[in-house]
């Protein structure tokens, strides 16, 4: 791979890394209905799904209360010295989120292609190292990859070193200020 051109690629997580949100996964379980928030989801989505969880994502698929998150202004900042035509949204929320997502992002300046934000409607960590895998072999050989949960950057860091392309992997840290 050393020996291609640079091809460039930036993945980016939306929850938490790209916006904050009141948006809810609604989780049922032995007949208890609750309602998770992103976090939880990427937390909790394996071992639910073992429970024999079901998962409802029409609160998903909308962007309710958004608020930048920590990545945000990178986003910006990457947008405005390369574009954002290689510029993903690759986020565990079902692919009908990404027009909501699409809006949200323009409305606060990033200008991604609504065709580059992919809804996984997955939370395992394989989910993105595969979707990751599949840039690689597309021709992609310089990624910049941000998520918030540690599973997620882990396997994603993982699978890049494992196919010997360059790669900056970042762990998103959402500051929950607290005012007492």
């Amino acid at each position: 791979m050393k020996n291609l051109p640079q091809t460039s690629i930036t993945v980016l997580d939306f929850d938490d890394t790209l916006a904050i949100t009141n948006s809810k996964i609604i989780v049922t379980l032995d007949n208890n209905v609750t309602k998770i928030n992103a976090t939880q989801f990427a937390l909790q989505h394996q071992s639910l799904e073992k429970q024999g969880a079901k998962f409802n994502f029409s609160e998903f698929n909308k962007v309710i209360g958004g608020k930048t998150a920590p990545l945000f202004q990178k986003a910006l900042k990457l947008q405005s010295k390369f574009s954002s035509k290689d510029m993903f949204v690759l986020t565990a929320r079902p692919a009908n989120a990404a027009k909501a997502i699409h809006v949200f992002l323009k409305a606060n300046g990033l200008n991604i292609p609504l065709n580059n934000i992919v809804g996984l409607e997955d939370g395992k960590p394989e989910a993105k190292s595969l979707w990751i895998a599949n840039k690689v072999a597309e021709g992609y050989n310089d990624f910049y990859f941000a998520d918030d949960a540690l599973k997620n950057v882990q396997a994603v860091k993982n699978t890049l070193k494992q196919l010997n392309v360059k790669s900056k992997v970042q762990q998103a840290l959402v500051d929950y200020k607290i005012n007492i």
